[in-house]
């Protein structure tokens, strides 16, 4: 198994094992924002809640969350020891930067990005996933999830830091995205264009509808 630790710990290692995790994430999100989405049908949440109900009774999706929280945990990790690998690499910064010449400012700026997702993913849970699955408000029928997020987005600096949270991940996206399919080694001429073409669409259309449900609800265009 020494092949295993010397891949998972060089550089390379750790890349790939960085893409597999974030394409993975991004399958998770594209649930998770088609389920976010049922509240814009204006339902009264009726079947959001249906959805949120089939995903928490349905034993394959909860086996899936373990699954699901591990690669959190690698991604993150993961991350941190490349970002810091890299800044040990270069200790004395260029004396010119020359801006998006080489690279664009977020693909810089993973870090900092990654470290404000980790800090709105920790409000986020703590907000929805522990109380849906620690506690009895929702499972004894006292309250509905959708109830429950339209009082905690009542609170406007909530919805703010959950609109800048959205922000982060929308450029987080953009980078991780296509640097997911090029560590992959899915880079062709005639394909390429096309994947960065489908991240950026996808990392701002999954923002947007994450970043509107908070203000929507806030501001009582549903109900």
């Amino acid at each position: 198994m020494s092949w295993v630790t010397k891949t998972l710990t060089s550089s390379l290692g750790r890349k790939l094992l960085m893409a597999i995790t974030g394409l993975s994430l991004i399958a998770f999100l594209v649930v998770h924002c088609g389920i976010n989405a049922c509240i814009f049908l204006n339902d009264g949440g009726e079947t959001f809640n249906e959805a949120a109900e089939f995903m928490a009774h349905n034993w394959l999706i909860r086996a899936s969350e373990v699954g699901l929280m591990l690669g959190f945990l690698i991604h993150i990790v993961d991350g941190l020891m490349l970002w810091k690998s890299n800044s040990e690499k270069r200790p004395v910064k260029y004396a010119v930067v020359k801006g998006e010449a080489n690279s664009t400012w977020y693909s810089r700026s993973m870090g900092l990005l990654g470290t404000l997702l980790l800090i709105f993913l920790i409000i986020h849970l703590r907000h929805f996933w522990v109380v849906s699955r620690f506690t009895d408000v929702i499972t004894s029928g006292e309250k509905t999830l959708y109830a429950e997020m339209l009082e905690v987005f009542q609170n406007p600096i909530v919805v703010v830091v959950y609109v800048f949270g959205c922000i982060s991940l929308g450029y987080h996206l953009l980078h991780g995205f296509q640097s997911a399919f090029q560590t992959m080694g899915w880079n062709h001429p005639k394909y390429t264009p096309f994947i960065k073409s489908l991240g950026t669409g996808f990392s701002i259309i999954v923002s947007i509808i994450f970043a509107a449900m908070p203000i929507a609800m806030h501001f009582g265009w549903v109900a």
